[in-house]
């Protein structure tokens, strides 16, 4: 009776045994496909993250060639106008320049003719008076 009890509790202890070896590898195979799934999660939001962080740096980008874009237009727009205003101010000058050189020519001019007139009137003038003691 006792060999049959020790029989039986040490048949109850294997069986025991064997289903806590078994309750453990299914534990175990629980345990790692939840760090599988734990894992994958982690990796998902770890990409998501990644994405919207290289999406924010991006839009970041954009702003900043478009600010040195608008930076770029508002200078090359200053230096046409400056550009621009010192060609007017050249165009004036020569302008004035050369309004003062035709003053000066034209004054030469109109002294030159008026000398001439001066000579031919007086030629005139001695011819009439030769004419006059001639006649």
């Amino acid at each position: 009776h006792e060999r049959e009890h020790d029989r039986e509790v040490s048949e109850l202890i294997t069986k025991h045994e064997e289903e806590m070896e078994k309750l453990r590898a299914e534990l175990n195979k629980k345990q790692q496909h939840l760090l599988d799934e734990l894992r994958q999660q982690m990796a998902a939001t770890q990409k998501a993250e990644i994405e919207q962080a290289q999406l924010q740096l991006q839009t970041m980008h954009s702003l900043e060639l478009e600010a040195l874009r608008l930076s770029l237009n508002n200078l090359h727009t200053s230096q046409l106008e400056l550009t621009q205003s010192n060609l007017r101010k050249e165009k004036e000058t020569a302008l004035m320049e050369l309004r003062e050189m035709l003053n000066d020519k034209r004054a030469q001019e109109v002294a030159i003719l008026q000398s001439r007139h001066q000579l031919e009137w007086e030629k005139v003038k001695e011819q009439c008076l030769k004419e006059k003691e001639d006649l």
